[in-house]
């Protein structure tokens, strides 16, 4: 006998388990794998980067959580995250600043550049990009272990006091030099 359909939400998928676009090195989708496999197997996909600003112009900070699947601990300048599949770098970077900053009804974060981030074995095309948070931030506990909002000269302070995500350094070092004209 089939049991009836239960009224209770299914457990929660793991972030392993996320399907998402797997591209090609001219950032054309070419098929779809989980997470999990992405990483295990250093497959190209999507990432979203967003800098976060305040209404002092603050850049919001923080420090990943240790359970997270990529560079636990690190600290980071930008939220963002994985891009879904199906999804457009649009969606997930308005998703993702709102997921992780812990608001609603943030305007659409501008895009300023893309690029290929190579490390480690791994690889994601990257979308910067920038919006402005003037709501209370309320970040999620299982992404965000501290956060604060800095000044652009607290941070330039920061990077080399603290240890950084080294794709949200390179992208930072990026918006760095295309503010600068470089």
């Amino acid at each position: 006998m089939t049991p009836a359909p239960s009224s209770a939400s299914p457990p929660s998928a793991s972030p392993a388990d996320e399907i998402l676009d797997v591209v090609d090195a001219s950032d054309r989708v070419i098929g779809q794998a989980s997470r999990g496999e992405v990483y295990a197997k250093g497959l190209l996909h999507r990432c979203v980067f967003v800098l976060a600003r305040d209404a002092e112009d603050r850049i919001f900070v923080h420090r990943r959580t240790p359970v997270k699947l990529v560079f636990p601990s690190l600290h980071d300048m930008f939220v963002g995250g994985v891009v879904g599949a199906g999804e457009s770098y649009d969606e997930a970077a308005l998703r993702e600043a709102q997921e992780e900053l812990g608001v609603s009804g943030l305007p659409a974060p501008d895009p300023l550049f893309s690029f290929l981030y190579r490390g480690s074995g791994q690889g994601w095309w990257s979308r910067v990009y920038e919006v402005r948070c003037e709501l209370p931030v309320h970040p999620q506990a299982e992404e965000v272990a501290w956060h604060g909002f800095l000044s652009e000269q607290e941070l330039e302070h920061r990077l080399g006091d603290w240890e950084w995500v080294p794709d949200g350094r390179a992208a930072y070092e990026r918006f760095r030099a295309l503010r600068s004209g470089q």
